[in-house]
């Protein structure tokens, strides 16, 4: 990718987030501004908006890089990412917004008059908006790598500082207004390179399907290998090798590789010859992230597709910069109405990325070789079309990912600084939530500089097992089920969400690294969820006397259209 036009591209697209950011400030006044847009977002605007913070480095990078490996079964990430939000639509959307809470926490207080349930729903707002925010940070990293070198950390830099900039200047008011307009150039940044590089596709002569037959190399193609990698080769291969095969030094030599497995040192330079099959690699080491999701998938694809289900669609109602967007809208109906618009912009968008994937593998298929699948979106344009046009396309590319990045990071840094302001920092005013924006920003900061990653997208499926795990028993029960109690939601968030929350950490530290175990841990939803709602509702049964008094004043707050209960309360 030419830097010369990708990085002007990055460039403006910080300025105009800026620009756009600053037009909210300008209309920001109030405490309520600051936190919900003083509940007067439309249906059309919010929902734009929502799809812009949603659409994350995940469904911009991820997706594609997953299905570039692994092929179609991973469909079920856009799938399950779009179908959360019916789930959202038939169960909480207009409740959580009659609640009248600002966020989360505010909610489990209102629906169960315990401060205690409040804190705890904080910890894990705070928990998974960082879980989500450190790969979006790593992503840009990955990102500005690509297109001029840096280092990994400058990326997730440039993003924190716009970030942080943005939502401490205007909170909820300017942030809704850059989501909005990054939704639409996140989809213009997908969808124009991918009309002409399927054109170029169908006029290359390359292979109809891309999944039929294992990956080859369509021309000769030097791979450095970033990291120690082992191939397990099921069959002979013969390669050029500059570096260390197995701890043996070569100089440019030409080497039979037999079936088996094999190390690749870091730096060592693989030259391929055309029409080679692109051999299977794993990351080396047990240190911090140092095993993908993919093992588990290979060993045990059904148990690994259903947890994947599970967490996606019911990880997103309890995602925090998700969640607190209901709050902007007027009222019930409002929220019920962005949430149909939501499906169809969200359902649009994801078309895209798995077409990205699908021409990864026949155009950049090395990338699995470079633990870099992440950036085949990136590449395309170039392998594909090349000169000033595939320029012109990769630029495009690179700024829709910069305003994944950025839309993203809004948001989740906009609900976890909510929720410190209002939580742990001694005041809640204004001066206040600006502070917490620093702190929201600076732990995944710090995380992403200090830590290697997983593949993105499946970073982002471990923040939605958690999310699933703790949110979605506490969401469902306490605005369907008037029997729950303050134990029994302490409970059920602890034992579900807790649990999700150590396997995802036991994950991303490398344990135990393969075998039934990893599999367990790696795709925990299956299991913490049930779990979740099983121990919320039978702790809250074994506690009957604890049900908060009022609670059927509360529900028909939750589900009585706001004029019936406002004749009501008359």
């Amino acid at each position: 990718m030419n830097p010369n036009f990708a990085i002007p591209a990055v460039a403006l697209v910080v300025v105009a987030t800026v620009l756009v950011g600053a037009f909210g400030l300008r209309v920001s006044r109030t405490t309520s501004d600051f936190y919900v847009a003083s509940r007067t977002v439309g249906p059309r605007l919010n929902a734009a908006a929502i799809s812009g913070e949603y659409l994350s480095a995940a469904s911009f990078l991820g997706i594609a890089g997953l299905v570039l490996v692994q092929g179609p079964d991973m469909l079920w990430y856009p799938v399950g990412y779009t179908a959360g939000y019916l789930v959202l639509l038939l169960f909480v959307a207009a409740p959580l917004r009659r609640s009248g809470a600002y966020t989360l926490p505010d909610f489990a207080e209102a629906r169960l008059a315990s401060p205690g349930v409040r804190r705890l729903a904080g910890a894990f707002v705070v928990g998974v908006g960082w879980l989500y925010l450190l790969p979006q940070l790593q992503g840009a990293g990955l990102t500005l790598a690509v297109l001029t070198g840096a280092p990994d950390p400058l990326g997730g830099i440039v993003v924190a500082v716009v970030v942080v900039a943005t939502v401490a200047a205007g909170g909820m008011r300017s942030i809704t207004f850059v989501q909005a307009f990054q939704y639409w150039l996140k989809l213009t940044a997908l969808l124009v390179p991918a009309l002409f590089l399927l054109l170029a596709w169908q006029g290359d002569g390359a292979p109809r399907h891309a999944f039929e037959e294992p990956a080859t190399f369509r021309e000769q193609r030097t791979v450095r290998v970033e990291d120690t990698v082992d191939l397990d080769l099921e069959r002979p291969l013969t390669v050029t090798v500059r570096g260390r095969v197995d701890g043996r030094p070569h100089d440019e030599t030409r080497l039979r590789l037999s079936a088996g497995p094999h190390r690749i040192a870091a730096g060592t330079r693989l030259t391929f010859a055309a029409g080679t099959p692109v051999p299977a690699a794993e990351r080396a080491g047990t240190g911090p992230m140092s095993t993908s999701l993919a093992a588990s998938r290979e060993e045990r694809p059904l148990y690994a597709t259903y947890g994947l289900i599970l967490a996606t669609f019911l990880g997103t109602m309890g995602l925090p910069h998700v969640v607190v967007r209901f709050y902007t809208s007027p009222h019930g109906v409002a929220a019920r109405r962005t949430t149909v618009a939501v499906l169809a912009l969200i359902g649009g968008f994801y078309l895209l990325p798995p077409v990205y994937g699908a021409l990864g593998r026949l155009y950049a298929p090395e990338l699995t070789l470079t633990k870099g699948t992440d950036a085949a979106v990136l590449l395309l344009p170039d392998r594909m079309i090349g000169g000033l046009g595939g320029d012109l396309l990769g630029a495009l590319v690179a700024g829709g990912a910069f305003a994944a990045f950025l839309s993203t990071a809004s948001g989740l840094t906009m609900a976890v600084a909510g929720v410190l302001t209002q939580d742990v920092l001694p005041s809640r005013g204004v001066r206040h939530f600006r502070l917490g924006t620093v702190l929201a920003m600076a732990v995944p900061l710090a995380a992403s500089v200090l830590v290697g990653g997983l593949p993105v997208a499946d970073a982002v499926g471990l923040a939605f097992a958690v999310s699933a795990s703790s949110f979605c028993p506490l969401l469902v029960l306490g605005i369907w089920w008037r029997r729950l109690t303050p134990p029994g939601a302490a409970a059920g968030m602890l034992v579900g969400g807790g649990s999700a929350f150590l396997a995802v950490a036991a994950t991303m530290a490398g344990f135990p690294g393969g075998g039934p175990l990893h599999a367990l841990l790696a795709w925990p939803a299956l299991w913490s969820v049930p779990l979740g709602f099983l121990t919320m509702v039978l702790v809250s049964l074994a506690t009957a006397s604890r049900v908060p008094p009022g609670t059927a004043a509360i529900l028909a707050r939750f589900h009585l259209p706001e004029e019936l209960w406002a004749e009501a309360k008359a």
